[in-house]
C-alpha cells in the first residue's frame, strides 16, 4: 500500500495522498490547507490525481480543495449529511483559522457501504457521525488485501473528534465507536488529527473507547 501522510493548514490536519504504483494514478484524502507540497510530490513521483475524498466537511478538511479541483473534476466525494457545509462552509470557521474558502458546487454525495473501486484499491464508505452529521471513515483496501482505516475526527489516538461545533453529537459518537470496535485489533488507523494508531491501541488506551 503506497500512501504519504501531509499535514496541512493552521490545525495541522492530515491529508492523505494514496497512489497506485502501476498506473501512478492517486487520491487525496481531506484537502485541509494549502496544497504546494502535495503537488510536489506529485509530479516528483509523475503521479496523476485523480478523486478527492473527505471525511467531513470542517473547513480545515477542506480548506485546499479549490487548488486541486482543476485535476479532479467533480471527482470529489463527501457524505450526503455534510454535503451543505461543503457548498456553504463556515464563516466562523473561516475566521477563526484564518482561510479563505467561497465553498463547492460541484461534487459528488456518498452514503454508508458506498463502495468506490480505484486503480490497486477498494474503498469502503463507513458512516460515523457525531463529529459531524456526516462524519465518515474510510476502509482501505489494497490489491494484496492490506487494510487501513482513515477515520478523519472519528477517532484519534487515545481520544476523540469535538462535538461541540456544528453537527456534533455525543450520542452519536459513542455510537460510531462502538461500530468502529467491530474491527480487528490490528487494523491500522490514519486520524485526521495527530499520530497513527491501531484499533487494538485505542481498545486499550482510550479513555472514550466503548467498554
Amino acid at each position: 500500500m503506497q500512501y504519504k501522510r501531509f499535514p496541512l493548514g493552521a490545525l495541522w490536519t492530515n491529508g492523505y495522498l494514496f497512489w497506485d504504483d502501476a498506473t501512478h494514478d492517486a487520491f487525496f484524502i481531506d484537502p485541509g490547507g494549502k496544497t504546494e507540497d502535495v503537488t510536489k510530490f506529485m509530479a516528483d513521483n509523475n503521479l496523476t490525481l485523480k478523486m478527492i475524498l473527505l471525511t467531513h466537511g470542517h473547513i480545515d478538511h477542506t480548506a485546499g480543495i479549490n487548488e486541486l479541483v482543476p485535476m479532479v473534476g467533480d471527482n470529489i466525494y463527501i457524505d450526503t449529511g455534510d454535503a451543505e457545509m461543503l457548498r456553504h462552509p463556515s464563516r466562523e470557521l473561516q475566521a477563526l483559522l484564518g482561510v479563505k474558502f467561497g465553498g463547492l458546487e460541484a461534487f459528488k454525495e456518498i452514503s454508508d457501504g458506498r463502495i468506490i473501486d480505484f486503480p490497486g484499491y477498494v474503498i469502503k464508505t463507513l458512516e460515523t457521525p457525531g463529529h459531524t452529521q456526516g462524519s465518515v471513515c474510510f476502509l482501505i483496501t489494497d490489491k494484496n488485501g492490506h487494510k487501513v482505516l482513515v477515520s478523519g475526527d472519528t477517532l484519534f489516538a487515545q481520544s476523540v473528534g469535538r462535538t461541540d461545533l456544528e453537527g456534533g453529537d455525543d450520542v452519536k459518537l459513542e455510537a460510531s465507536l462502538r461500530r468502529l470496535a467491530e474491527f480487528d485489533d490490528g487494523l491500522h488507523v490514519l486520524p485526521g488529527h495527530g499520530p497513527d494508531t491501531s484499533i487494538g491501541s485505542e481498545r486499550e488506551l482510550n479513555p472514550y473507547w466503548p467498554r
